[in-house]
């Protein structure tokens, strides 16, 4: 999960689907992680907007911090997932070209009238709240495909 500064939309996406994972029995077999592609909140935690939204939904973002793509996690992850067209756009720059195939848009997997999600650090708790409504229809998206791709047995 990328995002620009890693402290609102990718936790966010990243807690979300790891509750997910947790809650179909997936946890050995499928690890999240989230990065921005810039630099500037380098090990702090998610936005207080965020945390705060995040948990009234039963998501924890707490133990999160922010870091920056490298070029290891081109590598490491079959699917690196972008929340919009610019950092899709960054993420392609740096990808070595053997990587590029698993780069693609996080909203791709979900059906809303969304094709990015929307930066909510400059808006009110409407902002978050739309954030947390497009990932969690995404992820459960991604999820069935992960499951589904992979071949692997979920507990629900």
């Amino acid at each position: 999960m990328v995002c620009l500064g890693n402290i609102c939309r990718s936790p966010t996406a990243h807690s979300v689907l790891e509750k997910f994972i947790a809650d179909r029995g997936l946890s050995q077999q499928i690890k999240v992680d989230s990065a921005g592609t810039g630099d500037w909140h380098i090990g702090k935690p998610p936005d207080p907007r965020s945390r705060e939204a995040a948990l009234k939904r039963g998501y924890d973002l707490s133990a999160q911090r922010a870091r920056q793509v490298d070029v290891d996690d081109f590598q490491r992850f079959h699917y690196i997932l972008a929340m919009d067209n610019n950092n899709l756009r960054d993420l392609g720059q740096r990808c070595p070209a053997d990587f590029k195939h698993n780069l693609q848009l996080f909203l791709e997997f979900g059906s809303a009238e969304y094709d990015s999600v929307p930066d909510p650090y400059y808006s009110g708790p409407e902002g978050f709240e739309l954030v947390l409504d497009l990932v969690e229809e995404a992820n459960r998206n991604l999820l069935a495909h992960i499951i589904k791709q992979h071949g692997l047995n979920a507990d629900q």
